[in-house]
């Protein structure tokens, strides 16, 4: 698959182009190539993702967007490893643009199960969460970030597997936001801290107020990924490989979400994210 024989570097470059001096002794400066481009985006003439590539990552897509409109989170949670192991440039920047555009029709159609005065406080913390995420992407070397996302993965289905009952209070409402921001910049995977808090919570409840919260985090990430240069128009023509099967599963899931129990749904997340993330992990580690 795509994606399989580029090297860790080459997921996470940074963006722009250069001139630099040639050897010392010589005035006249040398152009340089193209460097890779922010967020997996290739070189701003990046090539298109093969069409192999882009039927599967937009049936991944789709299996998450049919996750995310039934129980309110699990697009990012269950595309994000596999669009790497797929096409490491669809993650993270296109893939929240996508995800971005499917929660915000989620959010229309739940509107009614939203609880504003929550989002008073996760969504505060999800900015502090984004800064820090912004500052990571900044001093981790390259070649780390494959690995780290596959580790990140596996530690956001941790928390959520562990699922203690948290209480909803102001404190754990910014906590989880700063979690879920942190978790979302970096792997586009930031639904479980945040949807830990609403695990006992009903059907509209859930999905409604996560949609809210997530419209807005993914805007709060993308505007971070901007200001770090991993975002821009070339993640954005990626991200229409995607748009397909986020429609697609946004359509299945509205009538799943009327006679699926989340309780079903949530075990299936919890365990193809963490098979996607083992794979992942052990691709970076065996030789």
């Amino acid at each position: 698959m795509q994606g399989g024989e580029h090297s860790a570097g080459a997921v996470y470059p940074q963006a722009g182009t250069g001139v630099r001096s040639g050897a010392r002794g010589r005035g006249r400066p040398r152009a340089r190539a193209p460097r890779p481009c922010a967020g997996g985006g290739g070189t701003l003439d990046s090539a298109p993702v093969s069409p192999v590539a882009a039927v599967l990552a937009s049936t991944v897509v789709a299996v998450g967007a049919v996750f995310q409109g039934t129980v309110g989170f699990g697009v990012g949670t269950f595309a994000a490893p596999l669009l790497l192991l797929i096409d490491p440039r669809l993650v993270p920047g296109p893939l929240l643009f996508t995800a971005g555009v499917l929660i915000t029709l989620l959010t229309r159609r739940e509107w009614r199960g939203i609880r504003f005065r929550d989002l008073a406080w996760s969504v505060p913390g999800r900015v502090l969460g984004t800064a820090a995420a912004v500052a990571f992407l900044g001093v981790v070397p390259e070649q780390r970030l494959v690995l780290a996302i596959g580790l990140l993965v596996l530690l956001a289905v941790a928390i959520s597997v562990a699922g203690p009952a948290v209480p909803l209070t102001p404190r754990t409402f910014l906590g989880a936001g700063a979690l879920s921001g942190f978790f979302g910049t970096l792997t586009a995977v930031g639904g479980p801290p945040i949807a830990l808090l609403y695990q006992r919570e009903k059907g509209p409840v859930v999905r409604g107020t996560l949609s809210a919260f997530f419209v807005l985090g993914v805007v709060i990430s993308l505007a971070g990924l901007v200001t770090a240069r991993r975002f821009g128009a070339p993640q954005i023509r990626l991200a229409l490989v995607l748009l397909p099967g986020a429609l697609a599963g946004y359509a299945v899931s509205g009538r799943l979400a009327r006679i699926l129990d989340h309780r079903w749904l949530r075990p299936a997340i919890l365990a193809a994210s963490f098979a996607a993330g083992a794979l992942v992990v052990l691709e970076r580690l065996l030789p």
